[in-house]
C-alpha cells in the first residue's frame, strides 16, 4: 500500500465519509476556504493511480469510488507506524503514550476491558 501524503490522506478521508462521487461531490465537503475543482482533482487522480480509488466515465466526467477501506488503511498504516517508531512493539507504542499522558489510568483500565471482553 503505497503512503498518502497529508492533502491525499485529507480527501480520502471525504471520500470514505461521501463514498461514491464526482470530484465536486468532495470538493463540497472541505472546508471553507476549499482548494480550487482542478487540485481536487489533481489529488484524485493521484489516488487513483495510487489505487486508493476508481473511476467509471459518465459522458465528460468520473464518478470516483474508494478501493480501499478506512479499516484497511488505519490497519496498514498503524503497522507500519508501530514497526518503524516502536520496535515492532504495541506495548512500547502504548507505553509511550502514556508516558506522554495522552492515555490516563482510565483510559487504559478501558482498554483493558475491551481486550477481555474481546476473547
Amino acid at each position: 500500500m503505497n503512503k498518502l501524503t497529508p492533502q491525499e490522506e485529507q480527501l480520502m478521508l471525504i471520500i470514505w465519509q461521501t463514498g461514491q462521487g464526482f470530484v465536486k461531490d468532495y470538493r463540497e465537503q472541505y472546508m471553507d476556504p476549499k482548494p480550487p475543482y482542478t487540485t481536487v482533482a489533481t489529488i484524485i487522480k493521484k489516488l487513483e493511480k495510487k489505487g486508493y480509488v476508481s473511476s467509471r466515465l459518465y459522458g465528460n466526467t468520473y464518478e470516483y469510488s474508494p478501493q480501499i477501506g478506512e479499516h484497511e488503511y488505519k490497519k496498514e498504516f498503524f503497522s507500519n507506524l508501530v514497526h518503524h517508531y516502536f520496535s515492532n512493539s504495541y506495548k512500547e507504542m502504548v507505553s509511550f503514550f502514556a508516558a506522554e499522558e495522552k492515555l490516563s489510568e482510565q483510559d487504559l483500565k478501558e482498554i483493558i476491558d475491551m481486550i477481555r471482553n474481546r476473547k
